[in-house]
């Protein structure tokens, strides 16, 4: 591909994906390709559209408002997503909607994603980004999944926002082989971990990479709200 013949938009995706994401050793080309396809763009807040492809988190305010959430930045979203080793016939758990990003890029690379988020004003933010985006296969709901969401275990699970500790509800959505990410710890300390369930009674957890995001909302651990 030559840089100097696409359009400005296009030539910053190409710049994200080679300056930012792919030296963060994300190399699923799958994963890749979904980043060049879906309009990163097109999930921001309308003010914020010229930092969409820029190597920070940014913050979701939506009509006016701030929802205290943020965008994760590029790479961080893409290698969280490459760690979760997801097939096409995977069904995914995301915990944390936000924009809707995250979710869009999973839907490419899994059967189905089912995403939560808290706020209600980002679950119809998110929700008009994947009607207007055509994506059909992520179900979409609103409520507080911090400690698991229903009965359902899934072949993957994401959340997007930092936990002290990963809960035991959670792990048990797993199904045997299932792999959750998660970025664990208190600031300034956490570490995006895998954890795989190999049984049904026992997990393996393995430390990725070191970084640093906002907490995970929820209702029940009002002291983490933001």
């Amino acid at each position: 591909m030559n840089v100097n013949d696409i359009p400005d938009a296009d030539r910053a995706r190409f710049n994200m994906v080679e300056q930012q994401i792919r030296p963060w050793n994300v190399q699923d080309e799958r994963l890749l390709q979904a980043v060049f396809d879906i309009p990163r763009e097109h999930f921001v807040p309308p003010q914020l559209r010229a930092l969409a492809f820029a190597d920070t988190e940014l913050p979701l305010i939506i009509d006016g408002v701030d929802t205290r959430e943020h965008m994760l930045s590029p790479k961080v979203e893409s290698r969280l997503i490459e760690e979760l080793h997801l097939t096409a016939s995977d069904c995914v758990l995301e915990i944390g909607t936000g924009s809707g990003y995250q979710a869009a890029l999973l839907s490419r690379l899994c059967q189905q994603v089912t995403t939560i988020e808290i706020d209600s004003r980002l679950a119809a933010f998110s929700q008009g980004n994947f009607a207007r985006n055509q994506i059909n296969n992520i179900v979409q709901e609103t409520g507080d999944a911090h400690a698991g969401w229903g009965t359902a275990e899934y072949d993957a699970i994401l959340i997007t926002g930092s936990v002290p500790t990963v809960p035991d509800a959670l792990k048990y959505q797993l199904a045997v082989g299932g792999r959750l990410m998660a970025i664990v710890g208190h600031n300034p300390i956490m570490t995006a971990c895998r954890i795989t369930r190999t049984s049904a009674a026992n997990f393996e957890t393995v430390q990725i990479f070191d970084t640093w995001t906002k907490p995970l909302r929820g209702t029940a651990r009002s002291r983490f709200k933001f």
